[in-house]
C-alpha cells in the first residue's frame, strides 16, 4: 500500500480519519452504503456528505475531493 492509499476500518473500528487526507480508499461490505466523508472521518473541514454507488463496479469517485474509493470484497468475488 502506498502512502496515498487508505484502508478503512469499519464504521466500528473507532481510528477516526482525517478527511480528503489521501486519494484513495479500501473499504468492505460492511461499510456499505458508502458515503463521503465517511461516519470515521473528521467532518469539520469537510464537503457536504454524498452517497456513492460503488456495489455494482467495485469503485467509485467522490465528485467533491476526487477520492477514490474500492469495494474489496465485491460480489460475485471468489476467493
Amino acid at each position: 500500500m502506498n502512502s496515498d492509499s487508505e484502508k478503512v476500518g469499519g464504521v466500528g473500528s473507532g481510528k477516526t480519519l482525517q478527511a480528503n487526507a489521501v486519494s484513495r480508499y479500501e473499504i468492505t461490505r460492511a461499510d456499505l452504503p458508502l458515503h463521503c466523508p465517511m461516519d470515521n472521518m473528521s467532518q469539520w473541514n469537510s464537503h457536504p456528505r454524498v452517497f456513492l454507488p460503488i456495489e455494482e463496479s467495485g469503485e467509485a469517485r467522490c465528485p467533491y475531493c476526487s477520492a477514490l474509493y474500492i469495494l474489496k470484497d465485491k460480489i460475485g468475488e471468489t476467493a
